[in-house]
């Protein structure tokens, strides 16, 4: 098989770094998976389950330290599974989050692993923004990336020209109502809009939608973004329960 490289954007593939991302990979997604790397110090329940559905889904298993340890950046990672990247397709009768240039690969990670414990599996990013397939997102993200439908999007109107009848609520912090508020006039489907980890949406945002601010004291000035995400999109989830 042909070496594999550090990873790239402009590769087809990409890495799960870690024993439960991978195993991930072949519970949700095995189809996508090309090749097991494990560490010669790789034991335990959690990898022998992982061999198992590689040895079930005909995925090849090699050890591969040092490139484990050039994927991961660290020298504890024993196992990660190369994966092919994908371009998803968005449901367009669920609700949907859109993340505006996100550039921390922390916050995006996480964000994933929110929404899909909150149940929204629909994420729209526009770019420019991190690389969501880059290793550390998806180490981050725990595996819940493929469970998710993601697609990637050069311009908001080109977002919005694919889902017209999405109801927009972009997160902004002069939003004209409180989430409390928004989620009491909270219109089916709708997409919650946010912005980058540093400037937040720019202001013509408030006008292509119904512009939403999540209350919080003086004492700080925002919220972190993955924060914002689960705090905003727990409250539209459980609006009517």
């Amino acid at each position: 098989m042909p070496p594999l490289k550090s990873y790239s954007a402009d590769l087809d593939y990409s890495y799960a770094p870690g024993v439960f991302p991978s195993l991930m990979v072949m519970q949700t997604a095995p189809h996508r998976a090309k090749r097991l790397l494990l560490s010669e110090k790789a034991q335990g329940e959690g990898v022998e389950k992982l061999r198992a559905l590689c040895r079930e889904y005909g995925v090849r298993e090699e050890i591969a330290d040092k490139a484990l340890s050039r994927i991961s950046g660290k020298q504890n990672c024993f196992a990660a599974v190369v994966f092919e990247k994908w371009q998803g397709e968005l449901d367009a009768q669920a609700p949907h989050v859109v993340l505006h240039h996100p550039m921390d690969e922390g916050n995006v990670g996480t964000i994933q692993r929110t929404l899909l414990g909150l149940g929204i599996l629909d994420i729209a990013i526009i770019t420019p923004a991190v690389d969501v397939f880059d290793p550390k997102v998806v180490r981050a993200t725990m595996g819940a990336i493929f469970s998710l439908r993601m697609k990637q999007y050069s311009d908001f109107s080109d977002y919005q020209a694919e889902y017209p009848s999405h109801h927009l609520y972009p997160f902004m912090l002069d939003g004209a109502v409180s989430l409390e508020e928004a989620t009491a006039m909270r219109k089916l489907p709708y997409t919650l809009v946010f912005g980058n980890e540093g400037s937040g949406l720019p202001p013509e945002f408030s006008a292509l939608g119904q512009a939403v601010r999540i209350p919080h004291n003086d004492r700080i000035d925002s919220l972190n973004l993955s924060i914002a995400v689960g705090i905003g999109s727990y409250a539209f989830v459980h609006a009517d329960k």
